[in-house]
């Protein structure tokens, strides 16, 4: 046993240390690739975008991958604290040995989570504020007070809790309680829970955060509705987000399920494109449901939750799984808990490398919605679209092309552009 736990430990170690050794070397790529075409606008876009803009787009890509260098030092210092410098353990103990414990193995277990996800999330503070309030305000995207900035982090620890901690205390006892086939159960569950949060997100969650008010401007949701009822789609509404209260970048999207489902649009998003371009964005939009992108990604989601909890059943009960990460198990009290934050903890270090599978995908999903929305709009609308959501949110439109294979789930916009034809590529906002 002792064997396969430091086993264990080298291949964790090894998949860590490459891992790291992976995401650096990107990010240098990606930084050089951005530096050394910083000078000129690409010939695509001269007549789009002006030189200065590149420019700050360039600075702030390379501003967010110096930022991301340091997320990546921190979060690797912290993953190695809570696993083979035994974190984890000498956190159990401690809850172990709080009043909490007597409140039974249920309660202790809840406590653990609890807890471990407080001193994360104070520890990812730091880097928090700082994407905030210094890179982002650099760059003249944030919109946030400090006082809006800790009442969010209030709100959503709050929503967490409430929503978080009755869902997690279900999965231990369904851990401990249904015998081997506790994965199947808690499968069930957690895709329930899904389902249910995406039913509730729009009318529930998000007006935490946000005001949602009913689109006022009866031309464009004349033109809107139009759309959509040539695309064959319905929603229960079409409602404007104050996005710019938090952010200067722009966005639109849909949210809900079924018949809940509503269109959103960034106030910043409105105040940016014109009608023609509105219906474009849309249109693409559209595009994912007539695909049916959202179905085909809640069922991988389904399927790889399968996956990942069967294979969390098979390594909860695997001793060296806890000896090998630092973990001393319990011989008399469950080590459910244990189990899943171990799981948590080593899945992201696994399935970094399968990541650009994902990013494919999602690429060849933006494709079609492209091509969609090209048939029911207009190509050079859509282009013009994305031209100024680029040049508004400071996107390069030089990144490494490894960089981009490896992590992008958007195409960079050379290609995206190329794919709606000569007419798109030479399109000025």
């Amino acid at each position: 046993m002792q064997d396969l736990s430091t086993l264990w430990a080298v291949v964790f170690a090894a998949a860590l240390v490459l891992g790291v050794l992976l995401k650096l070397y990107l990010s240098w790529r990606q930084a050089r690739h951005v530096w050394q075409h910083r000078g000129q606008v690409p010939a695509a876009f001269a007549q789009a975008i002006t030189l200065q803009a590149h420019q700050k787009a360039a600075d702030y890509t390379l501003a967010k991958s110096r930022l991301g260098t340091a997320e990546l030092a921190w979060s690797t210092v912290i993953l190695l604290g809570w696993t083979l410098l035994g974190g984890l353990s000498a956190l159990d103990a401690l809850v172990g040995a709080s009043p909490v414990a007597q409140w039974g193995p249920l309660a202790q277990q809840v406590a653990l989570v609890a807890a471990f996800a407080l001193i994360g999330a104070v520890l990812d503070l730091p880097l928090s504020w700082y994407s905030t309030f210094v890179l982002e305000e650099r760059f003249g995207f944030n919109k946030m007070t400090p006082g809006l900035w800790l009442g969010d982090l209030l709100k959503s620890s709050l929503v967490g809790a409430v929503i978080g901690l009755p869902i997690l205390a279900l999965i231990l006892w369904l851990m401990g309680s249904t015998g081997g086939l506790w994965w199947l159960w808690a499968w069930a569950a957690w895709m329930g829970f899904n389902l249910l949060i995406l039913v509730l997100y729009p009318t529930v969650i998000a007006p935490l955060f946000n005001k949602f008010e009913p689109l006022q401007d009866e031309q464009l949701k004349s033109r809107v509705s139009a759309l959509m009822r040539r695309c064959g789609f319905s929603a229960k509404g079409l409602f404007v987000m104050d996005g710019s209260k938090r952010s200067a970048h722009a966005n639109a999207y849909f949210t809900g399920f079924g018949a809940a489902k509503r269109v959103v649009f960034y106030d910043t998003l409105l105040k940016q494109l014109t009608p023609d371009e509105v219906d474009a964005v849309l249109a693409h939009e559209l595009g994912h449901f007539r695909h049916k992108h959202i179905v085909q990604r809640i069922v991988m989601l389904f399927g790889l939750s399968l996956g990942a909890l069967w294979l969390l059943g098979w390594l909860s009960q695997q001793v060296w799984f806890y000896s090998g990460l630092g973990v001393q198990v319990h011989l008399n009290a469950p080590n459910d808990a244990l189990a899943l934050l171990l799981f948590l903890l080593v899945v992201p270090v696994f399935s970094y490398f399968i990541s650009p599978l994902s990013a494919h995908l999602s690429r060849r999903h933006e494709f079609q919605a492209d091509a969609y929305a090209c048939a029911q709009t207009s190509g050079s609308d859509l282009s013009s679209a994305l031209l100024k959501l680029y040049k508004d949110n400071a996107s390069t439109l030089t990144p490494d092309p490894l960089f981009a294979r490896f992590y992008y789930s958007h195409p960079p916009a050379s290609e995206r552009l190329a794919r709606m034809g000569p007419q798109a590529a030479a399109a000025a906002p």
